[in-house]
């Protein structure tokens, strides 16, 4: 059950939050700095690549190492090829998952790993295989950790994981893995933030201290328009929080940097709230989703769901669109159509679109609302008896 009242009880809201998840996205701007800085002090921002890498290939367990790959790969476009290597394993604990690189992996490619962990055996085997090829290896894991020694001894560049002051990385990977962890905004951002200055180095995005530092003011801004002191009524993130609430997600992205946003945003409702969501893309999901809808407007408009005992018998949930838009290219949107769509059946409809500036600050305002967001449902959100 969702309780609404708890969204403009800021105390509440602490209580309710042992794993300190409201404070980790208030943080998120000062972990872009921290990890900034790492990065520089690592030697990052120092390199003078002598060209670009054939494929960039990406390796990492979690949520936040899978979104910022895919976010990576999105932002490097045409120029290069980012590959993210998909594990293998029995569990989803550091001494069961293994990585392999593909055959044609060699010298001309570049290799990333992102751990929040950085006690993986099998990033550690990845990183002394990517060596016998000649991969270059740059990795960003927590200081001190298997991995980061396994890439050092392989002679790449280890750069140390930022943490949130006071934080101490000592869960259980599959604690960590039950709890969220891996889910967590600070988490995501301390591992993105140096591969986006290595890959600007590189030639392959366009994320030079500047534009990190850009990026970091508006996840400031963000907090302060989401964050739990600010009212429902003029908070974007705790309105689309209680929106969700007893509805099935439908996440529709239309621009080319939307597309992550909306399968990180799946990702985190799942792994943080509990709450199923499925996302497409403009135009295609009209098709793809639209008999969700249906079927969400037929349950709607039954006369037995009228006069049913909406306490004692909750019925499934209702489709709700989320809207998530980018810049589409070349003008052309699909937004009319898929506003019209929802409306025909009766599907109530949530949108977001970032203000203005760069593109990485506008991917960031709309990945910290969506996080703000999925941290209120998973608050707010008691099972029920």
């Amino acid at each position: 059950m969702f309780d609404e009242t708890l969204l403009d009880d800021a105390e509440a809201l602490t209580r309710a939050d042992p794993r300190g998840l409201l404070r980790d996205a208030a943080g998120a701007g000062a972990r872009v700095r921290t990890a900034a800085r790492l990065a520089a002090e690592a030697g990052i921002t120092g390199l003078r690549p002598d060209g670009r890498p054939r494929t960039v290939l990406t390796a990492g367990p979690g949520t936040a190492a899978t979104a910022a790959a895919d976010l990576l790969g999105t932002l490097a476009g045409g120029a290069c090829p980012v590959v993210p290597l998909a594990p293998t394993g029995v569990a989803a604990a550091a001494g069961a998952l293994r990585w392999a690189l593909p055959g044609w992996a060699g010298p001309v490619d570049l290799l990333l790993i992102a751990t929040h962990d950085g006690g993986e055996p099998g990033l550690a085997l990845l990183a002394e295989q990517a060596y016998r090829r000649g991969c270059t290896v740059v990795a960003v894991a927590p200081d001190r950790t298997p991995v980061a020694e396994a890439v050092q001894g392989a002679h790449g560049l280890a750069v140390p994981m930022a943490t949130a002051p006071g934080e101490v990385l000592e869960e259980e990977p599959v604690e960590a893995y039950a709890n969220g962890t891996t889910a967590a905004p600070g988490a995501f951002w301390a591992l993105l933030t140096p591969l986006l200055l290595l890959l600007d180095r590189t030639g392959l995005v366009d994320a030079d201290a500047d534009a990190v530092h850009e990026l970091a003011d508006r996840l400031d801004t963000t907090a302060e328009r989401c964050g739990p002191a600010v009212a429902a009524y003029s908070n974007p993130a705790k309105t689309l929080a209680a929106e969700l609430a007893e509805s099935l997600p439908l996440v529709w992205t239309e621009g080319p940097g939307a597309g992550p946003i909306g399968r990180r945003f799946t990702a985190v409702l799942a792994e943080l709230a509990g709450r199923p969501a499925l996302t497409a893309a403009l135009p295609e999901a009209l098709a793809a989703h639209g008999a969700l809808l249906v079927t969400g407007s037929a349950d709607a408009t039954d006369a037995d769901d009228f006069f049913r005992d909406r306490v004692e018998e909750p019925g499934p949930p209702r489709a709700r669109v989320v809207l998530l838009r980018d810049r589409p290219p070349g003008g052309l949107t699909a937004a009319p159509a898929a506003r019209e769509l929802a409306l025909a059946h009766s599907a109530p409809l949530s949108e977001l679109e970032p203000g203005e500036g760069g593109d990485l600050a506008a991917t960031a305002e709309l990945i910290a609302t969506t996080d703000f967001a999925a941290v209120y449902l998973a608050l707010a959100t008691t099972p029920r008896s």
